[in-house]
This record gives structure tokens, sequence and C-alpha cells, in this order.
């Protein structure tokens, strides 16, 4: 299972430590879920997750200090005792002193942020469902086509490289070439990125290697890109029937997630690069909900209605 040391998240999204005596490089966090818990303090602990980050806002503050100390006292050591990873304390609240004698007590680290509940809670979130979420490594090249994300898959050879080069020397943005990290940040989202000794290169055959940043510019790159399409090169079959109008969409899995798939017939003369370009552009104007199709069928449907009435 993966996992992230709590040090590493401190330093991630700067939270401030309460109790640095407490070893942060010794506790690991391997569930993407965070856990506010109000019913706990209440004393209610049937189906508690004590492997979750716990996060104590304004609510949690409010209902401890209607409790007296001894109360307050006991709520706090049943949630120590159960081996929590850590407390964080949102919108700059502080620990009290019984508090503070338990954290140490049970080795607890106690943090600390000076940012609203909500936002604390959704940047956690955000951070262990990347960091933890699902990752596949696939053959491929991933390209920023004006905003959309387009991985580009096909046999080896085919000429993903290529195409992605002549994208970028038409204004988009490389992500990755050869080998693609996919990860899976929730059910609509799927992430990918360069593995670290690929940033920024491109493998050209009968070239070599080139880089990417070092030839085109900063602007040419770019880290990390939502999948949001996938365009499958395939060699030229004369035999095989092709879609012309595009009124039915293929979709391919990755990590569970459907994500539209085009294939493109590769042969001599085609600017496949070119296709790419208008298919993602495509693609963004059925997100904002234009349909070339649909107009067409309109078109046609108008056609024959003004032929009718003559």
């Amino acid at each position: 299972m993966e996992s992230i040391s709590l040090a590493q998240i401190v330093r991630d999204l700067n939270f401030k430590c309460l109790n640095p005596d407490v070893d942060l490089e010794s506790v690991s966090i391997s569930h993407p879920d965070i856990n506010r818990p109000a019913l706990q303090l209440a004393g209610f602990f049937e189906h508690f997750d004590n492997n979750r980050i716990q996060i104590i806002g304004n609510v949690e503050m409010a209902y401890m200090r209607t409790l007296s100390s001894e109360k307050r006292t006991a709520v706090m050591e049943e949630l120590f005792k159960r081996g929590i990873p850590c407390l964080i304390y949102c919108r700059e609240h502080e620990p009290s002193e019984e508090v503070l004698i338990l954290s140490g007590k049970y080795k607890v680290p106690l943090l600390s942020s000076r940012h609203f509940t909500s936002d604390v809670y959704a940047s956690i979130l955000r951070y262990l469902q990347e960091k933890l979420g699902p990752v596949q490594t696939i053959h491929g090249v991933l390209v920023d086509v004006a905003g959309v994300g387009v991985l580009i898959a096909g046999e080896s050879g085919i000429g993903k490289s290529e195409v992605a080069l002549e994208l970028i020397k038409r204004g988009h943005r490389l992500v990755a070439d050869d080998a693609v990290e996919l990860h899976r940040i929730n059910d609509a989202r799927i992430v990918g990125r360069a593995p670290a000794v690929t940033e920024n290169l491109i493998e050209l055959r009968g070239v070599g290697i080139i880089d990417v940043k070092a030839l085109f510019g900063a602007q040419s790159i770019k880290m990390e890109q939502d999948v949001d399409m996938v365009i499958k090169l395939e060699d030229w079959d004369k035999e095989k029937v092709y879609d012309r109008l595009g009124s039915q969409e293929d979709y391919v899995k990755y990590l569970g997630n459907k994500i539209t798939c085009y294939k493109i017939p590769v042969r001599p003369g085609r600017n496949v690069a070119i296709i790419v370009e208008a298919a993602a552009l495509n693609f963004r104007q059925k997100s904002m909900g234009y349909d070339a199709v649909e107009e067409l069928y309109k078109r046609v449907q108008n056609n024959m209605i003004r032929s009718m009435d003559r």
C-alpha cells in the first residue's frame, strides 16, 4: 500500500507543528481520507477509522469548551489512545494544556493551520488523493492541446513522438513522452505526468533524445495535465470502415475511469498532428455544448422541411 510520511505533508502543506518533540518522519499516512471527529468527541467510536488524519475546527472547539476539564481530558484520551496519526487545529486554534500532555503521552502529533477548516479539509483531501491514489504507467505521449489533455497511444514506431513534436511547434505543450504516469484522483479525474527521468525529453527515431524545454522554451512543457481524451494511432486498413461522422463515441478505461477515445488511421500524406489538434478542439467544443453532428442533423432536417413546403 502506498504511504507518505507526515513530515512530508507538513512541509508541502505548510502546517505548524505544536509539539516538535514528536517524530513526524516516523508517522506514515496511507489512508487518502480525513475525518472531523464530531461524534467521537461526544463519545461515539463505532465505525471510527483511526487511520485517518483528524481535523478540529470551530464547531469542535466550541463543543469542547462546553465540557468540563475532566470530561474534555477523558474524551481526548479516548481519541488519542486509538492511535490516530495526527490532529490538526484549523483557524489557528490551539490545544489546551491537558491535550498537549496527552499528545506527549500517546505520541500524537498536533498540527496547526491559519486557514479555514473547509479549505484545510479540501487541500489535504486533494493532496492525499493525488499522492496515494492508484497509479498506472502506460506507453504513450501526453500533450496539452489548447487546454485539453490528449493521450496519444499506438504501436511502437507509429509516430506518436513525431506528432507530439509537431503539436509543440504549433504552440501546444508536452507533458510526457514514451512513458506516462497516470494518477487516479477521483471517479472523474485522471492526471498524467512524466517519470522524473524523462521529464521534458522526447525520443525521435533517427535523431535521438531531444530536450524540448531547451529547444522550444519553458512555455513548451507542462508538468502535469488531466487526461481528457485518448487518440489511438493505427495503421491504415483499406478494408476497414472508419467513422466519418463521429456520431458514436468509443471509450477506453484507465484505472477504472472511462475516457473518450478516437482511433485515427495513419498513412503517408495525412498530417496527423493537425487531425489531433482538430479532435482536441472539437472535444472542447462539445464540452461547451456545441456538437457539429447535431448541427448537421438540424441542417438536413431543415432542408427536408423546406423541400416538402415547396
